[in-house]
């Protein structure tokens, strides 16, 4: 028996092992079994107390009080929802875990444990028998306890996940017919919830309220988004100056230090001039006065619900504020790299704000905001879930959303009237697809780009415009039944959007070449190479295009089938932002200066 004694106490050690962590998972399958049956007794999300403050919020949307106590049972009701999360993956886990030390402490035992001789002789096999009869129907009690369980967290977190999506405000399926709609004051972490629809958009006459919104001739007369007030590069500006130079001072009428690092471009609305900003730390929004270029306020934007604690990681020549603002004359609005969205009075005062998730984006968050009525659009088209949604501007209800069977794209959305109606017109592989603004029901779409689309669409006189580098640049021919009239793969965008008037298209390339096309035709009048790459987008203002180079330069030419160049005044700072246009004033973000030019 000498023999057996060293690999005894080792065997011991392993069969006691193997007991604790058995008896670890059998209180671990029961915890997940409690769990469940917690969960299906009461949901965290569905509170009958929030549910009968719902009611009342219905009844009474101006209720502060009724919005306050809202917002404080949701937010209870969100810890416990991914406390539930949390228990559950944590659960399932440890569970595996102790699994595998059992078969581990198991499987050494059977290594190393001698083998025993039979005795001679007739033995009986009773004993021995019913001894192994006796350890299989423990494994099968424990194996089955164990399926059990693990099938029951499955439905727990299964049941949490779709939950989840109805938290964060998003739809289940790829259905452009699917939309959900929150509260006014909640945010997607931190929802009240009112309603699903589906199978067909409808819009709640209480929701979108029509009084309220800027006109199209105050649009027109701003600079309200990125590219001007369709977000086509058309403006309608006049007395434009074309001759400056930023380092003598030469019609400069101002330059202030910007705060805070960004890509974005400014937007004008009469008296003021919006940007924001962002770094790992510290995501912001400035208004500056247009006459003197004073800054007025900073506003930070934080604290908000669901936002991720650490910044996003994100291209260097992204950034983590490339979207542009937009303003409908009563508020300003920006979102960031991380996902937060923010409304601002032009006092400087947060209206509301929210988080729309984490972008799945490698390149970082780029497409710019635009609105429609009263309605705030979102491009969100991120990594196997994109989507289009629309907030009331005043609440910050959502009105609608529309899922997008898209591949991740950094485009802007456009805004143009065919006509007969409005379309919203958004560009991301495979295609380019139309929506109605105040429903978002798709209208039309037609596959005609494909990779990492960059460049945003432009538009004029019933042609839209898309390009991509690697792609082609198309023109279609929108309505009801859409169809590409000419292509091209000659030149190609990867960055700076396109940009028609009523005969031409001026495309230029990230590489800085600028080509004028027939609109109509596809035939190429032209090509210009700059010798400096170009990253924002031409503009058409007071019946000239201007095209910001990154060294600063303005290359400044006409409208026509043959390149005529007008000036190319120097900023004496490297930009890659779209001009902003007011009349007599061009306003330029710098890398690090915000300028007013003029005469």
């Amino acid at each position: 028996m000498e023999y057996f004694k060293p690999s005894a106490k080792l065997v011991g050690l392993l069969n006691r092992i193997a007991l604790s962590a058995g008896l670890f998972a059998f209180v671990i399958c029961l915890l997940i079994l409690v769990n469940y049956y917690q969960l299906k007794r009461s949901d965290p999300l569905n509170s009958p107390a929030l549910k009968v403050l719902v009611e009342k919020m219905r009844s009474n949307p101006d209720d502060e009080q009724v919005k306050l106590e809202i917002r404080e049972l949701d937010l209870l009701a969100r810890k416990a929802f991914f406390t539930n999360r949390w228990q559950i993956r944590t659960g399932g886990y440890l569970l595996i875990f102790s699994i595998l030390i059992i078969v581990i402490c198991l499987k050494t035992i059977e290594l190393i444990k001698p083998k025993i001789p039979e005795t001679p002789g007739s033995v009986t096999a009773t004993f021995w028998s019913e001894r192994l009869l006796n350890r299989k129907w423990i494994t099968y009690t424990g194996i089955s306890l164990v399926l059990v369980s693990v099938v029951f967290a499955y439905l727990t977190h299964d049941q949490l996940g779709d939950q989840l999506e109805r938290v964060t405000g998003k739809t289940a399926g790829k259905s452009s017919n699917q939309v959900t709609m929150d509260l006014a004051g909640s945010t997607d972490e931190n929802p009240a919830k009112v309603t699903t629809v589906e199978s067909s958009i409808k819009t709640d006459s209480a929701i979108v309220n029509l009084d309220g919104y800027p006109s199209q001739q105050e649009l027109n007369s701003n600079f309200p988004y990125f590219r001007g007030p369709f977000s086509t590069g058309l403006t309608f500006q006049k007395n434009i100056p074309t001759s400056w130079d930023g380092k003598s001072g030469k019609n400069i009428k101002w330059k202030t230090a910007v705060p805070l690092p960004g890509y974005n471009s400014p937007v004008v609305w009469n008296d003021k001039v919006f940007l924001a900003g962002a770094n790992a730390s510290k995501k912001e929004v400035v208004c500056f006065d247009v006459a003197t270029g004073k800054i007025l306020w900073e506003t930070p934007i934080e604290k908000i619900p669901g936002s991720p604690a650490q910044s996003p990681k994100v291209n260097a020549e992204t950034g983590l504020a490339a979207p542009t603002c937009a303003t409908d004359g009563r508020r300003v609005y920006a979102i960031f790299a991380n996902g937060d969205l923010a409304a601002l009075d032009f006092t400087g005062k947060v209206s509301w704000s929210k988080n729309l998730g984490l972008p799945k984006n490698h390149y970082g968050h780029s497409s710019s905001l635009i609105t429609y009525h009263d309605l705030l659009i979102v491009q969100y088209d991120q990594s196997g879930d994109a989507n289009v949604m629309a907030f009331n501007g005043k609440t910050g209800q959502r009105v609608w959303e529309t899922s997008r069977d898209v591949k991740v794209s950094w485009s802007s959305p456009i805004l143009v009237n065919t006509g007969k109606r409005v379309e919203l017109i958004l560009v991301a592989e495979p295609n380019m697809v139309a929506y109605a603004p105040a429903t978002g029901k798709e209208l039309w779409r037609i596959d005609c780009i494909s990779g990492e689309v960059g460049p945003s669409a432009a538009y004029s006189d019933g042609i839209a415009f898309s390009v991509n580098e690697y792609s082609k640049l198309a023109a279609v021919q929108v309505g009801d039944t859409p169809k590409v009239l000419w292509e091209s793969d000659e030149f190609m965008s990867d960055i700076p959007s396109p940009v028609a008037s009523a005969n031409y298209l001026f495309l230029a390339t990230s590489y800085g070449t600028m080509i004028c096309y027939d609109a109509k035709s596809g035939n190429k009048y032209w090509e210009k190479d700059f010798g400096t790459p170009i990253f924002a987008s031409p503009m058409i203002a007071d019946g000239k295009v201007f095209a910001l180079d990154k060294k600063g330069i303005m290359h400044i030419f006409r409208i026509d089938k043959t390149y005529t160049s007008i000036s190319d005044p120097p900023l004496g700072e490297s930009s890659v932002c779209t001009p902003a246009f007011a009349d007599g004033r061009i306003f330029i973000r710098g890398d690090k200066n915000l300028y007013c030019i003029g005469k």
